[in-house]
């Protein structure tokens, strides 16, 4: 990142964009976009008609949906992505951040292709890339000595915390309101909106909450009176945050706020988490901890770590607390975290992750990626100063938000329940009209995440980036309101 945004300015801007009311594209303008749907999206709307007689849905991915009907992709390759219709698309999703070096890397591919010649997929036993794997991790990542790679981010989240009880022998856990940790139930309290509690977790009793509390980010005295509250109530075994902030930075974080958590931490004898799942070997190669030179206890990772390739994720940290993740069943008779998996850190994920990281490194991918997210976020803020809209765009290096009418930007306060009701239905009113402007974005051949974040790679040249602003540019000025 070669500048950090001023938070306090950044969140006047945030709230006076929540402030007004919402505006999306014309009705016209949506009108003539669904159409794009139409005319040339036939092959995906006939399949993902037929896939919901299979698939709750149609679709597999949370990700994967769009307004008005999921698109099927084909083909990925590099800063582009070519859909069942043969549609050309611009790729800011890059599978939801992983894939720095831009999607379907062909060295990192050939590189599977000969593990798949030899090895085969998994095997259930060791493999050297494994080691090579966890060591390249640990000799970057400050926080880390020993790495485990499990399945998925969730998996991760999962296995932190427990290890954090085992090591500290306390219950609770402190997460930063809004933000998202995977989907277990004890950590999809307070999940994307501060102040929600359990509202949106349905088919989760409350009483997987009994040890799960959340804080409003940036406050500081709030974190310390829970630490305090928590030593009459079996003690904080673990603060887990999003060192960027909650949802990838959307709701950004002061500078210095992580050096005071970690603080606080030591203070009350609590684990500093980092969910590093976006951050790790996108904001650095020793990620957020190591930008913001702040040392947690232990780092969840997620896709990267297996380079976009599936079974991608792991948790790492201090020897002392990792050693409750030690595997085997036999060995000193010391508590374990009980995780397990399969296929986590089988050879084809452990092969795409260790050759997508040197690759990352030898490359110089990280800063190509932040330069292609500085130029769009340069360029997007000045289409909203032309068009004299209230949107927000900023970026923390490759993590790109626009933010146009801010869903998640509001808090909800359970203490006084009269006002929930109100809240909720403003912010699914607002979603409504992000999925116009996401459905615009795609049809203008820009694939962005819900239509408010964005991922750069490496792959993103000036001549891309100049190419999605003027697509761009093109959904604005139908946006009510806009000054032509």
């Amino acid at each position: 990142m070669t500048e950090y945004h001023d938070t306090k300015e950044l969140m006047l801007e945030l709230n006076e964009l929540i402030s007004k009311p919402s505006i999306s594209i014309t009705k016209k303008a949506l009108k003539e976009y669904l159409k794009y749907y139409d005319d040339k999206c036939q092959k995906s709307k006939e399949m993902i008609e037929e896939a919901k007689q299979y698939i709750p849905g149609g679709v597999q991915h949370n990700l994967a949906f769009n307004y008005p009907h999921p698109l099927v992709f084909t083909k990925a390759d590099g800063a582009y992505l070519h859909d069942l219709d043969g549609n050309k698309y611009i790729d800011f999703l890059q599978a939801g951040g992983p894939t720095v070096l831009g999607s379907n890397d062909s060295e990192v591919r050939e590189k599977v292709k000969e593990l798949l010649d030899t090895t085969g997929s998994v095997t259930g036993l060791f493999h050297e890339y494994e080691m090579k794997l966890a060591r390249f991790i640990c000799e970057r990542f400050p926080g880390v000595d020993m790495f485990r790679m499990l399945n998925s981010g969730t998996e991760s989240d999962m296995a932190a915390i427990r290890v954090a009880r085992l090591a500290t022998k306390k219950k609770n856990i402190i997460k930063l309101g809004g933000a998202y940790h995977g989907w277990s139930d004890q950590l999809s309290y307070g999940c994307r909106i501060p102040g929600v509690g359990g509202l949106q977790s349905h088919g989760i009793p409350s009483s997987c909450y009994k040890y799960t509390q959340e804080v409003y980010p940036n406050d500081v005295k709030a974190m310390e009176r829970m630490l305090k509250r928590n030593r009459l109530r079996g003690g904080t075994a673990a603060v887990l945050m999003e060192p960027m902030g909650p949802e990838s930075g959307t709701r950004p974080l002061d500078y210095d706020y992580n050096g005071k958590v970690r603080e606080l931490c030591t203070k009350y004898g609590a684990l500093l988490i980092f969910d590093e799942v976006v951050t790790g070997f996108r904001i650095g190669m020793s990620g957020a901890q190591g930008y913001f030179g702040v040392t947690p206890d232990l780092t969840v990772f997620g896709k990267v770590v297996a380079g976009g390739y599936p079974s991608a994720g792991g948790l790492g940290g201090k020897k002392k607390y990792m050693a409750y993740l030690a595997g085997g069943i036999g060995g000193k008779k010391t508590k374990k975290a009980h995780v397990g998996g399969t296929l986590a850190a089988n050879p084809l994920s452990a092969v795409a992750g260790y050759y997508t990281l040197k690759k990352i490194e030898e490359t110089g991918a990280i800063e190509k990626a932040s330069h292609a997210g500085d130029r769009l976020t340069k360029g997007l803020k000045e289409l909203i100063r032309k068009y004299e809209l209230p949107f927000v765009a900023y970026n923390q290096g490759s993590i790109c938000h626009l933010e146009t009418v801010g869903t998640m930007l509001f808090d909800i306060n359970l203490k006084k329940i009269w006002q929930v009701p109100g809240k909720l239905k403003e912010i699914h009113k607002r979603q409504e009209k992000m999925t116009h402007m996401g459905a615009a974005y795609m049809a203008e051949g820009i694939v962005t995440l819900a239509g408010s974040r964005m991922y750069t790679s490496a792959a993103d040249t000036d001549e891309i980036i100049d190419e999605a602003l003027s697509r761009f540019e093109k959904v604005f000025r139908k946006v009510e309101g806009a000054k032509l």
